[in-house]
């Protein structure tokens, strides 16, 4: 199951749950069991509230913008560049901070 995409012919939608969220899907439960693979944008303000997966892992690419992501007990600073994995069981949520849209190239796998 190989995928090549380029972001910016990706369709982006609105996101199911979140206002100000939209949601670009490469790679669904349908196609793959065990793996989800989306591009996520958040407008500035917003915020995907404190969560967690049963069994998935969350590993998140920060592709354009800044923001800040609760791990670890505690909210960190994210920008452009940077790399979070998250595991299964643990909280966690994200904010999208400054004037541009936080990009996120998210895979939640198993």
């Amino acid at each position: 199951m190989a995928v090549k995409i380029s972001l910016n012919e990706l369709p982006m939608q609105p996101h199911q749950k979140f206002s100000g969220v939209k949601v670009g899907y490469v790679i669904t439960k349908e196609k793959h069991p065990e793996l989800s693979i989306i591009i996520m944008e958040l407008d500035p303000g917003v915020e995907i509230p404190l969560h967690t997966h049963e069994k998935e892992v969350d590993s998140i690419f920060i592709v354009e913008g800044e923001g800040e992501i609760y791990i670890e007990n505690n909210w960190q600073i994210v920008k452009k560049g940077d790399i979070i994995a998250i595991g299964a069981k643990e909280l966690h949520g994200l904010k999208a901070k400054g004037q541009t849209p936080l990009k996120c190239y998210v895979v939640h796998a198993p």
